[in-house]
């Protein structure tokens, strides 16, 4: 095959492309361009070619910007430790301000009073312990259930006798103080005198001396003692006690043996439990 020559001026357009290409990377190097006359074709300019145009270089689209104040060219680097810097002097500013504004509280003083303590009485204390404490008597006489009653604090006679059922009838109670307070611990006799040497809480039209019968404790000669109870009554009375493990009810005689309500009638004023 014949291998075709390159006319003149298909010559002289490569070498003149080889020119710019050498100038463009001279320019971006920031180099002159130097010839090497080993290599350097020699191209004959011609008076009506047009100048070669300089190019300058341009920094990519991914080249890194720095921030140029005056003749120094600072970085993100730069930037960051001056934002830093800046903070710390703000935050700096903002404690010692808020410092120079705390106010000093003043000291609280503990003064002692001059004045002594009173001494509390016994029965101060006792009053005190006793406001919130249930009160404990034990209501007998003439009552429809004698017996052991439990009431709030501040309770009266009447309420004493009302938890006792009511006074049975016929019982005189003009002699008794129903608007008296209650004291923990006593004993109210209804329709009876006291025993001999303690005084009764309620005055009665029964003869004096006459004593109440424990059902819970007294023996079978105290038993035999009351009205209408002989030997076997009492013996009765006695084994209902063991049975039961004692009475809670002056009532509860209606189931011994030989007891009725007339017997109960006649009994009622004359025991206690």
């Amino acid at each position: 095959m014949r291998r075709s020559q390159s006319s003149p001026e298909h010559a002289e357009a490569v070498s003149r492309r080889l020119a710019t290409l050498s100038a463009e990377l001279a320019a971006v190097r920031g180099e002159p361009a130097q010839s090497d006359p080993s290599t350097h074709t020699r191209v004959r300019e011609r008076p009506d070619d047009p100048p070669v145009p300089v190019v300058l270089a341009v920094p990519g689209r991914h080249a890194s910007r720095r921030l140029r104040i005056g003749g120094l060219q600072l970085g993100p680097v730069h930037l960051a430790v001056v934002a830093v810097v800046a903070a710390s002097a703000v935050a700096l500013a903002a404690w010692w301000a808020v410092r120079d504004q705390a106010e000093l509280v003043p000291t609280a003083t503990v003064t002692s009073s001059a004045e002594p303590l009173a001494p509390v009485t016994p029965e101060e204390s006792t009053e005190a312990v006793g406001q919130d404490v249930d009160l404990v008597v034990d209501v007998a006489g003439k009552v429809r259930k004698p017996g052991i009653a439990v009431l709030p604090p501040g309770s009266r006679v009447v309420d004493a006798l009302k938890a006792a059922g009511g006074a049975r009838r016929g019982v005189d109670l003009t002699a008794l103080n129903l608007a008296r307070l209650v004291v923990d611990g006593e004993q109210i006799l209804v329709g009876v005198a006291p025993a001999p040497g303690i005084a009764g809480s309620l005055g009665t039209s029964a003869p004096e001396g006459t004593s109440l019968v424990n059902l819970n404790t007294a023996d079978q000669t105290v038993l035999e003692t009351l009205p209408g109870v002989g030997p076997v009554t009492a013996g009765a009375i006695l084994a209902w006690r063991t049975d039961n493990g004692g009475f809670t009810s002056v009532d509860e005689l209606l189931e011994v043996d030989g007891i009725g309500e007339a017997t109960l009638e006649d009994l009622a004023p004359l025991v206690t439990l």
